[in-house]
């Protein structure tokens, strides 16, 4: 119990750390415009290969972690995420900051398959959900603290360099720490210089081809609403007639509340099982979302961290039922395609609602985005009877 305790805090630490570096180039990205005298084209261009790299390894790094093992590719991926930041901070220009922002996401790309995989591996059965939501949640700390570190240091008169540096060899002693801390958990036996799994192991693994189908879907669309909210509810307080400053306030709520959730979400499917959780906090984001419509906009604001919890709490339920459902010697391939669909989601989505806000206006975008999300109300029935075998006492 103990080295599964310690597993998942060096896990936690390391979803910290990979997502405080990817959402700190949010606040990186002007500041290397205004250095080196970047274009909104090139800006535009190393967002996107740092994305693209994340989205494009997430499967091949769940396949290759099969042969070598999730813990060291988890600690190598990790050490190239320092490495590259390390790279940062040095970069003389605009090529050096995209090949080093690519390596960052191609690094980065391995945290959460693997790092998922690893906590799955190490809580089995009781406690997953609940190790998962903590892991999840810590991920949400790390966008705040590393993006708030840079904007305190610039505020103090430091250059951006040093935290960027500094995250570098963080990265590189986190690295160190996986290698050091986290129990290689797979059954797996070493011969020969080869791992040989089990033969139940063939394939991907699926035990339910119908459920995991179901979760997969069911994914897409909650992330699919995760996403287009968090990119148009301040554009829906604007056109009630907030004012722009307190309009941004809107994501940094949601997100408060989506900390809270993640961690809550992942106890409640252990209390209540995973189909009524789901049901509850699918059907309270849409009602929510939906309700965001007609009340005014400072009932609106005192209701975004409450649909924060519920909006984001639904992925603890879900990141953990892939356990129930795979193979565990196949769950890095599974958690690489599921994080993959999530990834490819949070492009795609965004970018249709945008079209549809533009042509119907906002106001029916965003209710557009509170209905589609109750689309997961019957995928979780469908969803039942793979939990019901696997899981006959979690319902």
């Amino acid at each position: 119990m103990r080295k599964n305790k310690r597993t998942l805090a060096t896990c936690c630490a390391t979803h910290l750390l990979h997502d405080g570096l990817s959402d700190v180039t949010y606040v990186l990205l002007p500041l290397l415009a205004q250095t080196f005298g970047l274009s909104l084209t090139q800006v535009g261009l190393i967002r996107s290969a740092h994305r693209a790299a994340m989205a494009t390894f997430q499967i091949p790094a769940g396949l290759v972690a099969e042969r070598f093992g999730e813990r060291n590719l988890l600690a190598l991926g990790t050490l190239v995420a320092g490495l590259a930041f390390l790279a940062l901070g040095y970069a003389p220009g605009f090529w050096a900051i995209l090949v080093a922002l690519f390596f960052a996401g191609l690094g980065s790309a391995v945290q959460h398959p693997l790092a998922s995989t690893v906590i799955s591996h190490a809580y089995p059965d009781a406690g997953r959900r609940t190790a998962l939501g903590t892991y999840n949640f810590f991920g949400d700390v790390g966008k705040f603290v590393f993006g708030g570190v840079v904007s305190l240091l610039l505020l103090a008169g430091i250059s951006w360099q040093a935290p960027v540096v500094g995250f570098g060899l963080l990265g590189i002693m986190t690295a160190i720490a996986i290698f050091l801390l986290v129990t290689n958990t797979r059954d797996a036996t070493m011969r020969a210089g080869q791992i040989i799994p089990s033969a139940k192991a063939a394939g991907w693994g699926i035990r339910s081809p119908q459920g995991f189908t179901a979760l997969c879907l069911i994914e897409v669309l909650d992330s699919s609403t995760r996403t287009s909210f968090l990119t148009f509810i301040a554009f829906l307080l604007i056109a009630k007639g907030l004012p722009e400053g307190w309009a941004a306030l809107s994501v940094p709520l949601i997100l408060a509340g989506g900390m809270a959730g993640k961690l809550a979400c992942g106890m409640l499917a252990e209390r209540f099982g995973i189909i009524r959780s789901i049901v509850i906090t699918e059907l309270a984001t849409g009602i929510g979302i939906l309700a965001t419509l007609v009340l005014p906009w400072f009932a609106t604001l005192l209701l975004l961290p409450l649909i924060g919890v519920v909006l984001q709490g639904t992925s603890s339920v879900l990141y953990a039922t892939i356990g129930d459902l795979v193979d565990k010697e196949r769950l890095p391939r599974a958690f690489g395609l599921f994080y993959t669909l999530g990834s490819i989601c949070g492009i795609a989505a965004p970018l249709g609602y945008g079209l549809v806000g533009d042509v119907l206006g906002v106001g029916n975008a965003i209710a557009i985005i509170g209905l589609a999300v109750l689309a997961t109300l019957p995928l979780a029935l469908m969803l039942r009877p793979a939990i019901d075998e696997t899981r006959p006492a979690g319902i």
